[in-house]
């Protein structure tokens, strides 16, 4: 049997995504996590075939999972699982180490597909994805958009910020000190031409790395 884990902050979809799996026939769910830090545990203590890993989870992100998991279990395929195609985000995730990603609305479809794949070895990308990856290495990697121009981790602070956390809440989920946290926002306002909180707010709407 496939061991797969899922980790998803809303009970509601891994019930869904467990039921998809469990029906494969060939695949079983040995654990669920409702957060990064639960994932990062269960997956070490389990090391499950295949990891299944929702960027958007409270305390410690799918992106920052996957950038502490990968270095230790390089041969662990990785699926990113998203609310919404945000190429920024899924884009990082490839690069720090994940083999592909699928949107929650296409899960049905292309979940059981996609875990097989990259089981496999394979990645498994949609077009979009696909071509911002391209976008992303080709001309010798220049910079695209504002967003392509930040580091993986002030991309990480933007979103926290952008969402309400404070900078206490974001040094803690990626143990960094208070004061680097402070550094990268001046960092991300002086790189995105901003003045305060509110703009990046409006800036990460904008660019779809939150909702309105």
């Amino acid at each position: 049997m496939i061991r797969v884990l899922l980790a998803d902050d809303h009970s509601i979809v891994r019930a869904g995504l467990r039921r998809l799996v469990e029906e494969s026939g060939d695949m079983t769910v040995v654990a669920e996590a409702a957060d990064g830090d639960e994932a990062i545990r269960r997956i070490r203590e389990l090391e499950p075939d295949v990891a299944v890993i929702d960027l958007s989870m409270p305390r410690i992100d799918g992106l920052e999972v996957i950038h502490r998991i990968h270095p230790e279990l390089p041969r662990l395929p990785i699926l990113v699982l998203t609310m919404h195609a945000e190429n920024q985000y899924v884009i990082r995730a490839i690069e720090a180490g994940a083999m592909g990603y699928i949107t929650k609305q296409s899960a049905p479809e292309q979940l059981v597909r996609a875990i097989r794949k990259v089981l496999g070895g394979a990645r498994f990308l949609t077009d979009d994805a696909a071509e911002s990856l391209a976008l992303r290495v080709s001309k010798g990697g220049l910079h695209r958009s504002a967003l392509d121009a930040l580091s993986t981790r002030e991309l990480q602070v933007l979103r926290r910020l952008a969402l309400g956390h404070t900078n206490r809440e974001i040094a803690s989920a990626y143990n960094i000190s208070i004061k680097t946290v402070d550094t990268y926002r001046f960092r991300l306002l002086k790189k995105l031409n901003l003045r305060n909180n509110a703009e990046l707010s409006r800036f990460a709407i904008q660019n779809g790395l939150i909702e309105a």
